[in-house]
């Protein structure tokens, strides 16, 4: 999203409040990575974080929510996010490394492991043969890995709207798009242990996020801006969970 030596992303930090909000969920997130119970037990609070991001985020695709149903038997759309969010513990090291290297390919990636019980695999991983999908893929991913330099908060929605808006699999495109939305956020080095849970936020707010999940495709100003403090909000609130999180594995080492 860049034209010569032009940033596409920059009109977006003139709407009201988003230049803002974005500050404040980095501040949220940063504060959140400094609790005490993250400096060296990181990976016991992302790890419940996972958790928490993959029940809602299968929720809000209409999955389940319990771990293990009374049936015995996983829901696909809740093992699907389960796996996604896996595949990004441990950073760099993992899925989050690949988005940096080859972002098309780690998106492939992202829908085999969100959609695997869902579709069969010559579907997975398989983008729509579209042209208009194939360039608008290329187009998101190229500028949040580094074609704009918008704040990172901004990054994750306009990545997480488009890929909501283009639906280019067919199948759990919600999971992958709010999969996206972490791996900005960790790749960016905005929440690079992956602590933040803004999944919650979204969950507990449906209707209004699938309202402005609609208001961003149209493109309109008013609908874009929307969506932008919709989503830094998220981060905002799900950096609040984060610190519940690791309060939580504070005082459980403590014994108390």
């Amino acid at each position: 999203m860049t034209s010569g030596n032009r940033d596409l992303l920059a009109p977006l930090l003139d709407l009201p409040g988003v230049t803002d909000a974005a500050e404040t969920a980095r501040a949220a997130l940063g504060k959140v990575h400094r609790h005490r119970a993250n400096l060296r037990n990181w990976p016991v609070t992302a790890a419940e974080s996972t958790v928490r991001g993959a029940r809602s985020s299968s929720a809000l695709d209409g999955g389940g929510i319990e771990l293990r149903a009374a049936s015995g038997s996983a829901d696909p759309v809740l093992a699907g996010a389960l796996r996604v969010g896996q595949a990004m513990e441990g950073g760099a090291t993992n899925l989050v490394g690949t988005w940096q290297r080859a972002p098309l390919q780690a998106l492939a990636r992202l829908h085999a492991l969100a959609a695997t019980d869902l579709v069969d695999e010559a579907g997975l991983g398989r983008p729509r043969q579209s042209p208009e999908v194939a360039a608008r893929l290329d187009l998101v991913t190229r500028l949040v890995t580094g074609a704009s330099t918008a704040p990172a908060p901004v990054l994750a929605a306009v990545a997480h709207g488009e890929v909501l808006a283009l639906a280019p699999f067919g199948s759990a495109d919600g999971v992958v798009a709010r999969g996206v939305s972490r791996l900005v956020t960790m790749a960016s080095g905005l929440d690079p242990h992956g602590l933040g849970v803004p999944e919650v936020f979204w969950l507990r707010r449906a209707e209004v996020y699938r309202a402005a999940a609609a208001g961003f495709a149209t493109g309109e100003p008013d609908g874009v801006r929307d969506w932008l403090l919709m989503c830094c909000r998220a981060l905002e609130d799900g950096a609040r969970e984060a610190f519940s999180i690791a309060e939580a594995a504070a005082d459980a080492s403590r014994g108390g």
